[in-house]
């Protein structure tokens, strides 16, 4: 047998995946339709979808230096069957602005070191493609706008086709954005501006551009709304070209159990069902919704099929830990603390709700942040929000899987806590008696006194949403249970699911959840018993169902019902 295939987990330069036996999702396919679209791309995945991946096999596939090399590099690919008459056409110049950083006062001065000595990389590459006066001209210059028009002008000269390649083009102007204020970015990306600058020498300089990010906000400020023509991110024909399929899921999990790093006795449908709610659900073209296959995050599929191999079993914890960092950076960018455009009711919204109503916003200015529907835009380009179906003339946008719910949760405790002050130690305390001995109430009373520290807030809202997402959001903390809220049972829907996280934890309990509001100018004795009946027969209703029965996993099923008048608890029983 061949030499086992190690997992390119953190690993984004692809001469290094194939040539050193790395496992390798095919996504070269996906390069026909490229060249068919307009010469200058633009594309925006969340962070840690392999972005960077994809871009180094691009370079390499262009690269006239590494043409001699395509069988040994593609040979086994799907492109390696299919090349393209532009298969190593171009000198390809690479960019990184991730690798820019400093204070916002040196932040010029590194800008113009970087692009120096990239242009320099760049010529020392192809330096047998020009003639000697321009290497002598060149190297003597020491700005990189008079390096470029160097390159740019006997290029042109000689007839020379260029492709340029930027990853993570928009990384330290969000770090402006979010930490210096729009003020200081927009002196970066208007008028004369440096980093406008060089966008618009490099328009005119290439034959192709493809570049990436995390959102459209900056290369809109930079064009003045040139790159609406050529943003690909929400067409269907690349809806899977970042992340995995199910079946390349399938297809990577089946090889590591043939190969022995997997557990023979390991049921790979079963991991596939278990990684599905924490990591997949990603949907980016609204064509895309009819062919119900949709999308998992990469990054994380790695990091969970890491840990098996290691272990030999799930990790416990199934957030990939680089997720607090994403959700950091977000918190950054937009800038919470700034009291306008209602992003916290947004970000409350959808939390509580699981979904919104809006369209998609293919290029919008910082400026308009702070817009309702320019901002939702913005969570669904940072994969907050992916779609889920049509409502008319507008897209349902929803929650795409745990992993990134979790991170809403901490949004709507970290405002909780502010007013309610949570022992989040105690109340784990308490979550242990309820999952191994079924002694639910201590937490779930716990719970409810501290939601009623809310009314004191002038801004907050009550009623059942609210109630909800306050129960989801500390829920949470509790490992013995995956939250499912809003699940269909017998054609309806029960509020809450603690669904036993059988996989890690041995829990001996398991809830269903219904959470009951009634405003104080509506409540009567006979309207809170009416929708007390209600919601017992509501219930046992749910209890009953065939996937209930498959869910709770052999645990007692406990049904609770908590009825509100206002911010108050009224009653609180198991049926």
């Amino acid at each position: 047998m061949s030499e086992v295939k190690q997992l390119p987990y953190g690993v984004a330069d692809f001469e290094t995946v194939m040539k050193d036996n790395l496992y390798y999702v095919d996504k070269t396919m996906y390069i026909p339709l490229l060249e068919e679209q307009p010469h200058n791309l633009m594309f925006i995945r969340p962070r840690r979808f392999g972005k960077s991946l994809l871009l180094s096999m691009l370079r390499t596939y262009y690269d006239k230096a590494k043409k001699d090399q395509f069988e040994e590099i593609f040979g086994s690919l799907w492109i390696g069957k299919h090349p393209t008459p532009l298969m190593g056409r171009y000198q390809v110049m690479h960019l990184d602005f991730s690798q820019i950083g400093g204070t916002i006062d040196e932040l010029e001065k590194k800008f113009d070191e970087y692009l120096c000595y990239r242009l320099d990389a760049f010529v020392r590459k192809y330096a047998d493609d020009y003639p000697a006066y321009f290497l002598k001209s060149f190297f003597a210059c020491n700005t990189y706008t008079g390096k470029l028009i160097q390159i740019t002008t006997t290029a042109n000269e000689l007839r020379i086709p260029m492709y340029l390649i930027i990853d993570e083009y928009d990384n330290f102007t969000n770090v402006v954005l979010g930490e210096n204020g729009e003020e200081i970015y927009h002196q970066m990306t208007h008028a004369e501006g440096f980093y406008r600058d060089v966008f618009k020498k490099f328009k005119g300089t290439f034959e192709r551009i493809f570049v990436t990010g995390v959102s459209p906000v900056t290369l809109d400020d930079l064009t003045s709304g040139f790159i609406i023509g050529w943003n690909i991110s929400t067409l269907f024909y690349f809806d899977k070209m970042l992340g995995f399929s199910t079946e390349d899921v399938r297809e990577m999990f089946t090889y590591y159990k043939e190969v022995g790093s997997l557990p023979t006795n390991c049921d790979i449908e079963a991991m596939i069902e278990e990684i599905r709610p924490w990591y997949d659900n990603y949907c980016f073209a609204e064509e895309c919704l009819e062919d119900g296959n949709r999308v998992f995050n990469s990054d994380m599929v790695l990091f969970y099929l890491r840990n098996y191999i290691l272990y030999k079993s799930a990790p416990k914890n199934m957030l990939d830990p680089n997720t607090k960092t994403d959700y950091n950076k977000l918190k950054r960018l937009i800038r919470l603390d700034q009291p306008d455009g209602d992003r916290k009711g947004v970000l409350k919204e959808i939390a509580e709700k699981g979904e919104i109503t809006s369209n998609i916003v293919l290029s919008f200015p910082a400026s308009d942040l702070i817009k309702p529907n320019k901002f939702v835009s913005l969570l669904f380009y940072y994969g907050m929000l992916t779609i889920k179906g049509v409502s008319g003339l507008q897209l349902v946008l929803a929650i795409p899987n745990n992993n990134v719910r979790m991170q809403y949760y901490n949004f709507l405790m970290e405002n909780y806590d502010e007013v309610c002050g949570v022992d989040t130690m105690e109340l784990v305390s308490k979550y242990s008696a309820m999952g191994a001995q079924g002694n639910w109430r201590d937490a779930l009373q716990y719970l409810c006194d501290r939601y009623k520290l809310l009314s004191s807030v002038r801004d907050s809202i009550e009623g059942e949403k609210n109630i909800q997402g306050f129960f989801m959001a500390y829920l949470s903390l509790c490992s013995y249970y995956i939250i499912a809220p809003e699940m269909e049972f017998n054609h309806g829907y029960c509020d809450l699911f603690l669904m036993p996280n059988m996989a890690h934890y041995k829990a001996k309990h398991s809830y269903i959840i219904e959470l009951k509001y009634l405003s104080k100018a509506n409540f009567t004795d006979e309207t809170a018993t009416k929708q007390w009946n209600d919601a017992v027969e509501q219930i046992n209703r749910y209890a009953v169902a065939p996937r209930v029965e498959a869910l709770r996993q052999g645990t007692q099923l406990h049904k609770i019902i908590i009825q509100f008048c206002g911010w108050e608890m009224m009653r609180m029983d198991e049926v």
